[in-house]
């Protein structure tokens, strides 16, 4: 391979495992289970602060906490890749999410809130953090083998109250969101 393509490559790579990132924050924000787990590699483990343990038990945990997450979005930062080799790659990603618990929130969604009771509209909660991963290249798909969330901050107040403008197009956390039909009308699914 010459130098050229040679970086043609890393910047390829380097895009698909940005990719991967933004990926992920949309199957949690739309709780989308199976495509989440899509993201990881079947051996895979997260240590997310309240789960640490294997790919399926991770996503078992997220899906169960996020029943009571009635709004969630992840701002992706800065996403720092250094390859190990060509198919290894430690991946650093600043990550601010920010959810609104439902009042029906329990213990499981203890660790995102400074006080208890979630109040008649629930908690606005702001978690600050990076995610810390190995990322490997497999039979040419790269995914994440190894995740650790580090935590910067984690801010809970009580939430204002209902949206404001119920005639603006608002966030729904399924396939039932906007992006996912713009998504078939480009890709022209039926």
């Amino acid at each position: 391979m010459t130098d050229d393509s040679a970086n043609l490559q890393r910047l390829a790579d380097q895009l698909a495992i940005q990719d991967l990132m933004a990926r992920y924050a949309r199957h949690v924000d739309r709780r989308q289970w199976t495509a989440l787990r899509e993201i990881y590699h079947p051996d895979a483990t997260d240590d997310h602060g309240g789960y640490v343990g294997p790919i399926d038990g991770f996503i078992e945990w997220v899906s169960r906490r996020h029943e009571a997450v009635d709004e969630s979005m992840h701002f992706l930062g800065n996403c720092l890749v250094e390859f190990g080799n060509n198919d290894t790659a430690l991946v650093e990603t600043y990550f601010c999410a920010y959810l609104r618990l439902g009042p029906q929130a329990g213990s499981e969604n203890a660790m995102l809130s400074s006080s208890t009771g979630a109040g008649t509209h629930g908690r606005d909660v702001a978690v600050r953090g990076r995610y810390v991963d190995r990322v490997e290249r497999r039979n040419g798909v790269w995914r994440i083998a190894k995740r650790v969330t580090v935590f910067e901050a984690v801010d809970s107040k009580p939430a204002d109250g209902p949206r404001p403008n119920p005639d603006h197009q608002w966030s729904i956390r399924s396939r039932a969101d906007a992006v996912y039909a713009m998504r078939d009308e480009i890709f022209d699914v039926p």
